[in-house]
C-alpha cells in the first residue's frame, strides 16, 4: 500500500488530482507516526521524493487558483517530514537534498500559514541540534530574514516562537558568522526586544496570579511558558554578544540592557534557575566590553547590588556566574569600593577554597583588579588569602596556565612595596618559593607523553602568559628572601 500511495505522489499530475494527493498525503502522515514504516520510508527514497513534491507545490504562485488548496497538501507534507526528521538516516538525506533550500522557500510563500509555518520550523528546530544540518541552515542567509518575518507576524504564538528563538539560539552558539550575519538584519534587535517585553509582561501577570492564589510558595517546578522563551531569547543575546563587534553594540544598547537587568531584579533564582543565571551570563559577556556610551557601564552600581543577591544564594552556578560578572565589573573604582563596602572580598577569598578551576579563575579576576589599588592590598592577608592562592597554584597551575598566571600577577600586585618576604607573604613563602621555581622547569611541568598539538598549547600559554610574571614574582621573592645562616660547630 506505502508503493502504491508514494506512486500516486511520484506519477499524478498535482493541479488535477489535488483532493486525491491530500487524501494520499494525509494517509502517508499517518503511517509515519509508526516507526516500521518509518524506516520503510526512509529505505524507498520518500525523502528526495517529498521534497520534489513540495518543489512542485511551490513553482505553483499565490495567484494561481489551486494555490489555496495545495496549503492544506503541504501541511500533511511537512508534519511528515517532521515525523522523518527523528530517523537519523533520513537527517543525513534531508540534509543531502538541499532540505534547507526546499522549506525556506516554503515558508516564505507561507508566512501567513501557521500550521504550514509552525511544521517547518519544527523540522528546523529538530534539526539545528545537529551541527552538519546547523551549518546548512548558518549558510541560507535568506532564513534569517524568514525568521524575523516569522517573528514579527506571530509574536504571541509561543509554540511558534519558542522553536524560531530555540533554532537562532543553535545558529548562534558557534557560528561566529551567523551572530554577524543576523544582527545586521534590518530590525534584528528590535524583533527580541519586543519579544522581551511581550513575554516579560506575560511572566509578571503569571507571576501575580501565583500570588493572588497564595501560590508563590508552589511555583512550578519546570519553567512556564514565558519564562522558557525568555530563557532561550536571552540565550541568544548571550551567544550574539560572544561576538566582538556585535557584543560592543549591544553593550551600548540600554534597552537590551535593562531587560536584562530587570530578570535579574524580579526574577528569583529559586523561581526560575535558567532564567536567572542566562540574564547573568549575558550580563557578564556584556561587561566585558569598555565602551563609550556603554548601558552596563551606567547602571554598574545597580548591577553589581543585583548580583550581591545572587552571590549569596545557594545556588553554585548563579554563585559562579556573580563572581564572573564582578571579574569585569571590579575594574572600576566605583564597584571596587562597592565590594570592600558590602565585604564581598571575603566571600570572593573563600571561594578559593571550592576547589574548582572556574570558581578560583573568577575569584581570582576579582582579586587581581582590587589589588591594583595599594590601598587594597592588606585585605589579601584576612581571610588567609595568600594561602588560599598559593593552594590554588598548586592545584591548579599545571593544568591551567591561564589561571596560574592570573594568580601570579595577583601576588606580584600584592607584594609592590615588599621589603621582606616574610613579612609580605607569611608561613607561605618557602612553599611559594618551592612551588615557582618547579613550575618555571620546563622538563617538570611539560608533559611530553601528551598528544604533541595538545603539548604545544599548553607550552604557549606557559611561555608566553605564565613564565614571564612567574619569573619576576620568583626573583622578587628570593631578593627580598633572608635565608637562616649555616653554623659550622668545630670540634674541641
Amino acid at each position: 500500500l506505502l508503493d502504491c500511495l508514494l506512486e500516486v505522489l511520484r506519477t499524478e499530475d498535482l493541479c488535477k488530482n489535488n483532493e486525491a494527493f491530500l487524501y494520499c498525503m494525509g494517509a502517508i502522515k499517518f503511517m509515519s507516526g509508526n516507526a516500521v514504516l518509518l524506516n520503510e520510508m526512509v529505505n524507498k527514497g520518500a525523502i528526495e521524493m517529498l521534497l520534489q513534491l513540495m518543489k512542485r507545490i511551490t513553482n505553483i504562485k499565490e495567484n494561481n487558483a489551486y494555490f489555496s488548496n495545495l496549503g492544506h497538501l503541504l501541511v500533511q507534507l511537512t508534519a511528515t517530514l517532521r515525523n522523518l526528521a527523528d530517523l537519523p538516516p533520513a537527517r543525513c538525506q534531508l540534509i543531502c537534498s538541499g532540505a534547507v533550500s526546499e522549506l525556506s522557500v516554503a515558508l516564505e510563500q507561507r508566512l501567513s500559514d501557521k500550521d504550514v509555518c509552525t511544521y517547518i520550523v519544527r523540522i528546523f528546530s529538530k534539526l539545528s541540534s545537529y551541527n552538519d544540518f546547523c551549518a546548512a541552515l548558518a549558510d541560507c542567509s535568506r532564513c534569517y530574514v524568514l525568521f524575523l518575518a516569522l517573528l514579527n507576524k506571530h509574536e504571541k504564538q509561543q509554540d511558534l516562537v519558542i522553536r524560531i528563538i530555540f533554532i537562532l539560539g543553535n545558529l548562534t552558539e558557534k557560528n561566529n558568522q551567523a551572530r554577524e550575519q543576523f544582527f545586521k538584519e534590518k530590525g534584528s534587535v528590535n524583533t527580541l526586544i519586543s519579544l522581551f517585553q511581550t513575554y516579560h509582561e506575560l511572566d509578571l501577570n503569571a507571576q501575580k496570579q501565583y500570588h493572588e492564589r497564595e501560590e508563590e510558595k508552589k511555583h512550578p517546578k519546570h519553567p512556564s511558558e514565558a519564562e522558557d522563551v525568555l530563557i532561550k531569547l536571552i540565550r541568544v543575546l548571550a551567544n550574539l554578544s560572544i561576538h566582538p563587534s556585535v557584543g560592543a553594540a549591544l553593550a551600548a544598547a540600554h534597552r537590551v540592557v535593562e531587560l536584562l537587568v530587570t530578570v535579574l531584579e524580579y526574577k528569583s533564582i529559586d523561581d526560575c534557575e535558567e532564567l536567572v543565571i542566562n540574564a547573568a551570563t549575558t550580563v557578564n559577556n556584556l561587561s566585558y566590553y569598555k565602551v563609550k556610551s556603554s548601558a552596563i557601564q551606567d547602571k554598574q552600581l545597580h548591577i553589581a547590588e543585583m548580583l550581591l543577591k545572587l552571590l549569596m544564594s545557594n545556588n553554585m552556578d548563579g554563585v559562579v556566574e556573580a563572581v564572573r560578572v564582578f571579574g569585569n565589573l571590579s575594574q572600576y573604582h566605583e564597584i571596587c569600593d562597592f565590594i570592600i563596602q558590602k565585604k564581598i572580598y571575603k566571600f570572593v577569598i573563600a571561594l578559593l577554597d571550592a576547589k574548582n578551576q572556574d570558581v578560583c579563575f573568577s575569584a581570582c579576576g576579582v582579586l587581581l583588579n582590587l589589588t591594583v589599588d595599594k590601598n587594597k592590598r592588606a585585605l589579601l592577608m584576612e581571610e588567609g588569602g595568600i594561602g588560599k592562592l598559593v593552594d590554588c597554584l598548586q592545584d591548579f597551575g599545571p593544568a591551567d596556565w591561564q589561571l596560574a598566571c592570573l594568580i601570579c600577577k595577583t601576588l606580584w600586585n600584592y607584594s609592590e612595596n615588599i621589603t621582606s618576604a616574610a613579612s609580605c607573604f607569611g608561613e607561605d613563602t618557602n612553599t611559594l618559593l618551592v612551588l615557582l621555581t618547579s613550575l618555571l622547569d620546563e622538563e617538570l611541568v611539560l608533559d611530553y607523553s601528551l598528544d604533541r598539538d595538545l603539548r604545544d598549547h599548553h607550552k604557549l600559554y606557559w611561555e608566553s602568559e605564565f613564565k614571564p610574571v612567574a619569573e619576576k614574582l620568583l626573583d622578587r621573592i628570593q631578593s627580598h628572601h633572608s635565608f637562616l645562616p649555616t653554623v659550622t660547630i668545630t670540634p674541641f
